[in-house]
């Protein structure tokens, strides 16, 4: 049995932990979602000025996008802008260069391949690294901060009811919340303070990150500066419908979980089952693989298993 995919996928797992690494190397612990200080006040206490943190936060939050149009980082732009991942798109690629490289090293010194082929696969493995890792990160960054929403709109409504204006609720839960979503609210107290219209900052947040519970929030603030209202009501019955909306979501999950993983298992066990049958005995398909169907098969399978994860994912794709 060949130790070559156990090679390939322990190189994989290396290069995730170098480009974490990497990251908590650059900025810090504060980086990490894990941190009981959001990164914003973190800043301002080591005596940065309020501006300076703003404009750093707002590069951070935009220059994604911005750079959509790189050929290789279009796939990552988005991800990594929910992520709100601090390394800069050149930056990034650079780290995807470097770890094709460090990839090549040990496929090099681990297994006897040709050239070529450890080229095209450090190349997958530097790039494939980075976007799983940015996914992950994503996907964390966007589920704690739609669990830590209802908290920080029935914070606001506290506030607003002790007779505090809706500005300084924002700066309140930007300040008593913790991280993801206290440096957004951070950034959106600093850049009212500065002039920008808090309806016009709220949709921008929501529009950045994609999310149907923020454009709630902006569209009611909205509706309460043009004509009026108790929004500290208003907020209470916004704060009850996310909080149900994501109960509902997570059960919804839930029961689709087992729909899911299934349609993912069936088209990777003919895979792995494929795996198995050559590594247990390389010459099993020898007989087959010169008849003129056996390509046409192959490319029918692989149409058949993508076709499959497609229809998995229509099925459970509940909109909530």
């Amino acid at each position: 049995m060949s130790a070559e995919p156990i090679i390939y996928g322990l190189i994989f797992v290396g290069v995730l932990v170098l480009v974490e690494g990497l990251y908590l190397v650059a900025f810090g612990k504060s980086i990490s979602l894990n941190s009981k200080v959001n990164r914003r006040l973190e800043m301002l206490e080591k005596g940065a000025r309020r501006e300076e943190v703003l404009d750093k936060l707002r590069k951070e939050m935009q220059q994604h996008m911005d750079n959509k149009s790189i050929p290789v980082y279009s796939l990552l732009a988005e991800k990594a802008q929910k992520a709100a991942i601090a390394f800069a798109p050149k930056q990034l690629i650079m780290i995807m260069a470097g770890l094709s490289v460090v990839a090549f090293l040990g496929l090099t010194i681990g297994t006897n391949t040709e050239v070529p082929v450890r080229i095209l696969i450090s190349v997958g493995i530097g790039v494939g690294a980075v976007f799983f890792w940015i996914s992950s990160k994503a996907k964390k960054r966007m589920d704690m901060i739609e669990e830590q929403l209802p908290d920080a709109v029935e914070l606001m409504v506290r506030s607003l009811r002790v007779g505090h204006p809706f500005t300084s609720a924002i700066s309140i839960v930007s300040k008593e919340i913790q991280d993801p979503l206290a440096s957004e609210f951070g950034v959106i107290a600093d850049e009212t303070a500065y002039g920008r219209d808090i309806g016009e900052a709220l949709k921008d947040m929501a529009e950045r990150l994609d999310m149907q519970d923020l454009r709630f929030l902006a569209v009611a603030v909205t509706i309460q500066q043009q004509s009026g209202g108790n929004l500290a009501e208003i907020l209470a019955g916004l704060a009850k419908v996310i909080r149900a909306r994501f109960r509902l979501f997570r059960r919804v999950r839930a029961i689709t979980a087992e729909a899911k993983w299934s349609g993912k298992f069936l088209s990777a066990f003919p895979i792995l089952a494929l795996i198995v049958i050559r590594l247990g005995d390389p010459h099993y398909y020898d007989e087959v693989m010169t008849h003129p169907l056996f390509i046409p098969g192959c490319i029918a399978v692989v149409l058949f298993l993508s076709l499959n994860l497609i229809v998995m994912r229509k099925l459970t794709d509940i909109k909530v």
